[in-house]
């Protein structure tokens, strides 16, 4: 088990993140009910210029989960956090989050999930984040926007 920050220029590593990214968010389109979401549109192009920093977490080599994320004045934002469905329930997205969270310069970290997607929810509020604020997107899509001070 590892986790390393990740070349997403390189083509094959961004294509194997990209499969990742379709099948777990393939999971959440089925949780809230709706599959426009934009993550689901993501190209391996798409990705590899995206500008965001990527972190994997490798078990035997075989990459199983990645976070990506943006700086802004000390303030992470979270892009993505991405598991396989069949490493789901295994810490995975647990040990990314802490991971970057453990990172200098970092005074808070933001993120946004889709309201109905409670596991997501769930998951950000037991890591310390609350909600800041929800955005309606279009009829069928809302957004929850969450946050954590580091202290």
């Amino acid at each position: 088990m590892a986790i390393k920050k990740i070349d997403i220029k390189n083509r094959d590593v961004a294509k194997t993140v990209l499969n990742i990214q379709l099948a777990s968010y393939k999971v959440e389109a089925g949780i809230i009910g709706y599959d426009d979401i934009p993550p689901l549109h993501d190209t391996i192009e798409s990705l590899q210029h995206c500008g965001e920093s990527f972190y994997g977490f490798y078990l035997d080599d075989e990459l199983c989960g990645a976070i990506s994320f943006k700086m802004e004045k000390n303030i992470m934002d979270i892009h993505r956090l991405v598991v396989h469905p069949d490493q789901f329930r295994k810490g995975i997205a647990s040990k990314l989050l802490t991971y970057i969270y453990d990172l200098d310069n970092i005074e808070g970290i933001v993120v946004s999930t889709a309201t109905l997607n409670t596991p997501a929810i769930t998951f950000y509020e037991k890591h310390g984040f609350y909600k800041e604020k929800e955005e309606k997107i279009n009829e069928q899509l809302s957004l929850s926007f969450f946050r954590k001070e580091k202290k």
